[in-house]
């Protein structure tokens, strides 16, 4: 009798494997590919002080659901203009001073009308090389952060010279985290992502924030770098880049073509409920291993298992 069941079993097992890689394979198909075309993903918009924004016409665009602005740069300005100042004279630096004056105050305009239209208010820091903890409370002091609004950590490649260092972003992470009680998002491209994914291991707290994706393709299946991420947070899929005058993956009214898009991989209202949650995602094991069909996977073929052993199981938010 043992030696009936066996076979039967395999073939059970077999057969739930299959359905549950099809229907995750279904599940992340409508979730990776041009995702920001069905109206059960809502749409964010980010900006910096140059972009022009007709609000009028941009809030006629129901499935805009939240507004993400860039809020500090770097380290904070200086207050003294006086000495060689970085070489800029002195009026350099006080038109300097008026500008960043200007675009505090654009900030705090732009947030008063997007929350007193119902929108998500978010604000990120681009972060450059020098002191972190300096950086981060630069960026608190300047967005002021309410506890309903999302917080996000800008960086834009793995040059320490040219931008904040991989080891110094989690140091910025983990000082917001104590001023907070909240961890920012990482928003970032798939070179650095995927860098990140793949030495988690020597970044423990930035390979487990929220994802928010930066990669202008319509497809992104089987390049999600993974790791710690199920899911990208938010997939920044439209921007300068790659929308102009003739063809662009989404024209935002109000706006011209250089204002970022972004999706999200929920609903507007799934969005609502884990916007400024602030949460590390779970670590998984660094696990890599070959399972063959006698002993585990009633495949009939071997099955390499990276990263996780829970890879076929349905992403928080597809559920």
């Amino acid at each position: 009798m043992e030696k009936c069941r066996k076979p039967r079993l395999r073939k059970v097992f077999r057969l739930a494997v299959l359905l549950g890689v099809a229907l995750l394979s279904g599940a992340a198909n409508a979730r990776d590919l041009m995702p920001w075309r069905s109206t059960n993903h809502a749409l964010v918009i980010d900006a910096y002080e140059l972009n022009i924004i007709d609000w009028d016409e941009m809030l006629k665009d129901r499935r805009i659901a939240a507004f993400v602005s860039k809020a500090s740069d770097g380290l904070p300005e200086s207050f003294a203009c006086t000495g060689d100042h970085g070489g800029d004279t002195v009026a350099h630096c006080k038109t300097m001073w008026r500008k960043y004056a200007v675009s505090r105050e654009l900030y705090q305009t732009r947030r008063l009308v997007a929350r007193a239209n119902g929108l998500l208010w978010g604000a990120y820091h681009l972060a450059r090389p020098g002191n972190p903890i300096d950086q981060a409370n630069h960026f608190l002091d300047y967005a002021d952060p309410r506890d309903d609004e999302l917080m996000v950590l800008d960086i834009e490649g793995i040059d320490a010279e040219k931008y904040m260092s991989l080891e110094d972003a989690g140091i910025f992470a983990g000082h917001i985290k104590a001023r907070t009680g909240r961890y920012p998002m990482l928003y970032t491209n798939h070179s650095t992502a995927r860098h990140i994914a793949a030495n988690r291991d020597r970044f423990p707290i930035l390979s487990r924030l929220p994802l928010w994706y930066a990669r202008y393709k319509p497809g992104i299946r089987n390049v999600f770098p993974m790791g710690n991420w199920d899911r990208y947070a938010l997939w920044q899929f439209s921007s300068a880049a790659n929308c102009g005058k003739r063809r662009c993956p989404y024209r935002v009214a109000g706006t011209l073509d250089d204002i970022d898009v972004n999706v999200a991989a929920v609903n507007a209202i799934e969005l609502k409920n884990i916007w400024a949650r602030g949460e590390l995602l779970p670590e998984k094991p660094m696990l890599i291993a070959t399972a063959n069909a006698d002993v585990s996977t009633g495949l009939g073929v071997d099955m390499v298992v990276t990263g996780s052993i829970n890879r076929f199981s349905i992403p928080f938010g597809l559920r």
